[in-house]
């Protein structure tokens, strides 16, 4: 695969990993309502920070443990699979709650991105989410010793989970009046949707693969 496929399918696994409404989401929503544009961003930059570490850490982990597993990439495509139809099941379920009353306190843009980071960092979900996409790309994820390709993956991740909040931000503070649960709920249920999708897909590679039917890449 070239570099150019690993940057978007990055870009895609930073989107769908963001895209999830859960505390920083609620954050960021809540400075960009009361505070703008720059301030939604300014909390989002401290989660794309937490969330390229994980992808870092999962993506060169797994190239690491294949050198010593490479006959159980099918059970590590399964368990993936798995883990993400479970956690897209889990958000579609999620019901968050935004708070308009007062506004959110003024410590400045370093310190509500900081904030965000620890939040973010601190949550167990997060990284077996990384870890279960990048478990099941298989083939489409870089081979054992390919660093730069990894690097670029993980560069397409902090890439999409930054446009993820830029548009989130300025989304929010255009049309904060609009903005409520239901649009909450709507949020959660496409990103559900898309790791369930996601999960079944890896499972449609395997019975492709074990029926000899295989897919190009």
């Amino acid at each position: 695969m070239s570099f150019f496929e690993y940057a978007l399918i990055g870009f895609f696994v930073g989107i769908i990993t963001t895209a999830p409404v859960g505390p920083v989401n609620i954050m960021a929503i809540q400075h960009a309502v009361h505070g703008g544009f720059r301030q939604g961003v300014f909390v989002g930059l401290g989660a794309v920070v937490a969330d390229t570490i994980f992808a870092a850490a999962a993506i060169f982990g797994i190239s690491a443990v294949t050198n010593f597993i490479e006959g159980q990439f099918d059970l590590i495509e399964i368990v993936g699979g798995a883990l993400l139809i479970i956690f897209g099941i889990k958000i579609w379920n999620t019901h968050p709650h935004l708070t308009r009353n007062g506004n959110p306190r003024e410590h400045g843009f370093l310190a509500d991105a900081t904030a965000a980071f620890f939040m973010a960092i601190t949550n167990p979900g997060a990284v077996l989410a990384f870890v279960a996409i990048f478990g099941g790309l298989g083939d489409y994820r870089p081979q054992t010793g390919d660093h730069f390709g990894a690097l670029v993956m993980v560069a397409g991740v902090t890439a999409g989970a930054t446009t993820w909040w830029v548009l989130v931000s300025a989304s929010v503070s255009h049309f904060k009046s609009r903005i409520d649960d239901l649009w909450l709920d709507r949020a959660n249920h496409i990103a559900g949707f898309l790791l369930v999708v996601f999960g079944a897909l890896i499972y449609l590679k395997l019975a492709l693969e074990a029926a000899g039917v295989g897919l190009i890449t």
